[in-house]
């Protein structure tokens, strides 16, 4: 099913007023096994960071934006990631976002409509608690890396979110011995897996288009 910008902002108007499948969502494309992390659960103590998922055109065809993070950065380093990092004390988690997106990809926040959030998600690794914020834009945005934190942007195209051949499988090695099962979506030459890949789940789901279960057919698509 294509979904123009329009339908897809209405949908998520909807959509975002509603009890929201997060943990569902999120369990789909979950690492296997999984440590640390619980669908669902936000420890005491973690901190909030605001993440953008921005919806708009290119020639016409909706898009999301997302960035691949600068080889030289302490924590998750090289991955695809939202525009997004840790909400300031006394600022609300929308304006983080927003910020976010300024310095990091260059987005001017005019015409930028923030439609709501989705389902918070905790990130073990950095003890994060990942507050992902849908906004569109209905023209293209002039958009700029910003040095030393994003290695390049990614405007993936919203029908490549429903191929589902580009949800695959693959492995990860944690010190050479944990050995883990991770879905991704192949997008723009990039594995975007983990909280990255939940965070798009949940965002096909609520738009009544969720990805395939990734481990419907064994062990075929490492």
């Amino acid at each position: 099913m294509t979904l123009t910008l329009y339908q897809i902002e209405a949908q998520l108007r909807d959509a975002l007023a509603r009890p929201l499948p997060g943990p569902i969502a999120h369990r789909a494309v979950a690492p296997r096994p999984r440590r640390g992390w619980q669908p669902g659960e936000i420890p005491d103590g973690s901190r909030a960071a605001a993440g953008l998922l921005l919806i708009y055109p290119v020639d016409e065809r909706p898009h999301v934006v997302l960035t691949v993070r600068a080889g030289g950065l302490l924590k998750h380093a090289g991955q695809v990631s939202l525009p997004g990092g840790a909400v300031d004390p006394d600022e609300r988690i929308e304006d983080a976002a927003l910020r976010e997106g300024s310095e990091e990809i260059g987005l001017a926040s005019s015409g930028v409509r923030v439609l709501g959030t989705l389902s918070a998600l905790h990130i073990p690794v950095s003890s994060f608690v990942l507050h992902p914020v849908v906004a569109v834009r209905h023209t293209r945005p002039a958009l700029r890396a910003a040095a030393g934190e994003v290695a390049r942007i990614l405007e993936v195209p919203f029908e490549a979110l429903q191929d589902a051949s580009r949800l695959r499988r693959g492995r990860r090695y944690h010190d050479d011995a944990w050995d883990v099962l991770v879905p991704y979506f192949e997008l723009g030459g990039e594995r975007v897996w983990g909280a990255t890949a939940m965070v798009l789940a949940e965002l096909l789901a609520v738009l009544g288009v969720p990805p395939r279960d990734p481990w419907e057919d064994g062990e075929n698509r490492l």
